[in-house]
């Protein structure tokens, strides 16, 4: 029988949401996690004072780890030019001042390394969202798996070469190590939402013919290079997570059987967590969304491969987070738009959920009891 599933049928009693959960050298104190979340506030990839803000105001509300949003290995692999960056060591101290602040905390700062591949240079959201020309602050060539653009009206991406991919897996090995002497905690590698790493995955976006395309094998080689080379640069103490999609929610394309198989090559590379998300890859797919639409991603592939696996995607309420870990459908929860609607929920949910958890003493005066 799988690890997995005997673990999720064991007659030992789940965990909670408030337990703790051991990743290698880290101890998160409960289960709670901030999603990372793209602020679009950086000039040239600088964290800046929003970001300490932002990340150490859940910190103070006391979420298990804090992750900064997709941040980019290289400028080209931005999804706007207000993205964070780590494509060089100017790029650590502004981190650090916002881990060190998240740390202290008692929470877990976390970074997301990302490339946006054939979605880059667009604008932020709150100006359209839509592919930006060079006179607009855009830049060419963006680069992909193919020379399929993402949809009509954005640019058509160069395929990237052997060697080209080789220096991507590089950039991303080069920001773990920055990742490290900035202070983050945890490496979360971003291989869903249609971005660089998933453009290969999925036989809807990549139509190559050579080692990195055509066979399920060949697909998948991309992300298995940079999980294995971060792993490397990573320090062995330090847990790694990868975010997929788990499905493309289309016809032909990246299913969850495919995860499931791409997970039981991770798993050995030294991946310690994935973190199911979904779709992002293909315009106008119909996504079924709803309250916990994507925990039942977490939780088959939990079940069927032992690896420890997180939810995410409309998870908003403290007695459905908890429902999900001792249900044993996932071993975390990550929440996005319902921390920037209350950066203190944990603390709400452990009063709602009859747990004890430590206040900032700075707030003990506004407890409720």
């Amino acid at each position: 029988m799988d690890s997995g599933f005997a673990i999720y049928n064991s007659k030992i009693p789940m965990p909670s949401l408030f337990d703790p959960l051991r990743l290698r050298g880290l101890e998160l104190p409960h289960r709670i996690m901030v999603s990372p979340m793209c602020q679009y506030s950086c000039v040239d990839g600088f964290a800046t004072d929003w970001h300490l803000v932002h990340l150490g105001s859940r910190a103070v509300g006391r979420a298990a780890a804090v992750f900064a949003e997709a941040t980019a290995v290289t400028p080209d692999g931005r999804i706007s030019p207000q993205d964070l960056g780590i494509w060089s060591d100017a790029h650590i101290e502004p981190l650090q001042r916002a881990f060190s602040f998240i740390e202290r905390q008692g929470s877990i700062p976390g970074i997301q390394l990302a490339h946006a591949g054939r979605k880059a240079s667009t604008a932020e959201p709150w100006n359209g969202g839509k592919p930006l020309s060079l006179q607009q602050g855009g830049w060419t060539p963006i680069f992909g798996s193919s020379d399929l653009p993402f949809n009509e009206g954005y640019q058509t991406p160069q395929p990237l070469s052997r060697s080209e991919i080789q220096q991507i897996v590089a950039a991303f090995a080069d920001a773990a190590r920055r990742a490290d002497a900035a202070g983050a905690r945890i490496i979360e590698l971003h291989a869903a939402h249609g971005y660089l790493l998933h453009s290969f995955l999925s036989p809807l976006s990549n139509q190559r013919q050579d080692e990195y395309g055509g066979t399920f094998e060949n697909r998948i080689r991309i992300v298995c290079e940079t999980a294995a080379a971060v792993r490397k640069a990573w320090p062995e103490r330090l847990p790694l997570f990868v975010r997929i999609s788990a499905t493309d929610w289309s016809e032909g394309g990246w299913t969850i059987e495919d995860s499931l198989a791409l997970v039981r090559h991770l798993k050995p590379l030294g991946v310690d967590l994935v973190d199911c998300s979904s779709g992002g890859n293909v315009a106008g797919a119909k996504i079924p969304v709803g309250p916990g639409y994507q925990v039942t991603f977490a939780e088959e592939i939990r079940r069927a491969t032992g690896i420890c696996t997180g939810a995410v995607g409309m998870i908003t309420q403290p007695a459905q987070a908890d429902e999900i870990i001792r249900r044993g459908q996932a071993d975390v929860v990550f929440l996005a738009r319902q921390f920037l609607r209350d950066p203190y929920w944990p603390l709400i949910a452990a009063r709602e959920l009859g747990h004890e958890i430590q206040w900032p003493v700075q707030y003990e005066r506004a407890k409720l009891k």
